[in-house]
């Protein structure tokens, strides 16, 4: 059996780290396409989230990318404030085609002022600068349980903790129940905190302000 097991010390971390940091996975059951009940990694799937002031169309595109040793599958992120472009990332992942757990590989981030690229913040790939793959989704989630979704050192500490998964919420794009809501905090800043919520069978439904206006794939 190969794997890959994603380990680090994670130098710069706030308190005690109950936070997972360690996944031992068989690299020959991952694969690039697949969905468990709360995230949907199949070509052309989209979710367009909004606020009164930003939006982001989330698609999975049909590209892939090798990234430490894993062919991954390409999400792309187009951020928009006020209608102007701010930020476009190809985000890496791969899915356990038995637990149907989603892997986080990194990202790509090209960030915009005024329609150009200014800068490439919050970049990272794992096997690049002792930088390794973290969950982004687990395939059958529980309340408590905590984990890194980013494991860069000095770029991206992004952990997650699920603390809800019967939570309801209206959207412009229908009524959802039986929502996964997911605690999001940084190993990099103890006071940086955010709320996401995610539905079953169709992703993520509700990033702070934003919420879920369309969802589906585009093709459709």
């Amino acid at each position: 059996m190969i794997t890959l097991l994603a380990v680090v010390a994670l130098a710069g971390t706030q308190g005690p780290d109950r936070f997972q940091s360690q996944f031992e996975v068989d690299k020959k059951d991952l694969v690039t396409t697949g969905k468990n009940d709360y995230f949907i990694l199949e070509p052309e799937y989209q979710l367009v989230l909004e606020s009164a002031t930003e939006k982001v169309l989330i698609t999975v595109l049909e590209k892939t990318k090798l990234v430490d040793g894993v062919k991954t599958r390409v999400v792309e992120e187009r951020e928009f404030e006020y209608g102007e472009l701010k930020e476009v990332s190809f985000n890496y992942f791969a899915i356990d085609k038995n637990s149907k757990a989603v892997y986080y590989f990194g990202e790509d981030v090209d960030i915009y002022e005024d329609g150009k690229v200014v800068r490439h913040e919050g970049e990272w790939l794992s096997g690049v600068d002792r930088a390794r793959f973290g969950l982004i989704m687990p395939g059958t989630p529980k309340i408590g349980y905590a984990h890194y979704q980013e494991i860069a050192p000095g770029k991206a500490l992004d952990r997650a903790e699920i603390v809800s998964l019967s939570e309801t919420l209206k959207t412009p794009a229908g009524q959802f129940s039986d929502c996964l809501k997911v605690l999001e905090t940084t190993g990099m800043d103890a006071n940086e905190r955010g709320y996401k919520l995610y539905a079953k069978g169709v992703g993520l439904i509700q990033d702070e302000d934003m919420t879920l206006r369309k969802y589906g794939y585009i093709d459709d």
